[in-house]
């Protein structure tokens, strides 16, 4: 198991804790970009090589909500696909740190301005991410 901080990804600054089996494991992050909304993450991971620095892909979903801003606003949510491509480095023993590109696409938003009815953007959007990982 690792514990970690992250900054960029799915928000400005998360919380991280990874459960591996073999080559494998589970991410889950949780997050905030501005302390009025949180994101909440949850990835497959898949690590390639043996050696201190790895090539690492998955796949997972994210959910962002935010706080209303006005009071005829609603808090709004986000539901995305995320596939995280990079490389995990174990700096030392115990201590791994990582550079990851996540490449993003929406599936669901319900905006928090209810009047707000554009539809989703469907493009693919790519969120750089470092880490710091510590494993217990």
């Amino acid at each position: 198991m690792r514990f970690g901080v992250s900054f960029g990804g799915i928000s400005t600054v998360a919380l991280s804790v990874e459960f591996f089996r073999d080559a494998r494991s589970i991410d889950i992050g949780v997050g905030t970009w501005s302390f009025r909304d949180i994101s909440v993450s949850t990835t497959v991971r898949q690590y390639f090589g043996a050696s201190n620095a790895r090539p690492v892909v998955g796949a997972g979903l994210w959910l962002a909500a935010a706080a209303p801003s006005a009071e005829s606003e609603r808090t709004g949510f986000a539901l995305v696909l995320r596939a995280p491509i990079g490389l995990d480095w174990a700096v030392a023993d115990r201590h791994a740190t990582g550079l990851v590109l996540n490449v993003n696409r929406g599936l669901w938003v319900k905006r928090s301005d209810p009047e707000d009815d554009l539809p989703l953007n469907r493009r693919l959007v790519p969120l750089p991410e470092l880490y710091y990982r510590f494993t217990r």
